[in-house]
């Protein structure tokens, strides 16, 4: 089973990432992380929300094909 990630963690890794809501108020969904940021609460359900990576892309910035 792939790694869960909970609010307050830090993202480790930049990319698409799928979102549990524990007490289902919400469809699970995807959104994109930023590694180096926080994983955040879910403004309903506060900390009971999961996240697991999807799909790891790296920031255009950090790509070798477009840095000056």
């Amino acid at each position: 089973m792939a790694d869960m990630f909970t609010p307050g963690a830090k993202v480790k890794k930049s990319g698409i990432y799928s979102v549990i809501h524990e007490d289902d108020h919400a469809d699970p969904h995807e959104v994109t992380c930023v590694s180096g940021k926080v994983f955040p609460q879910c403004g309903e359900c506060g900390s009971a929300v999961r996240f697991r990576l999807v799909k790891h892309a790296r920031l255009i910035g950090h790509h070798e094909h477009f840095q000056n």
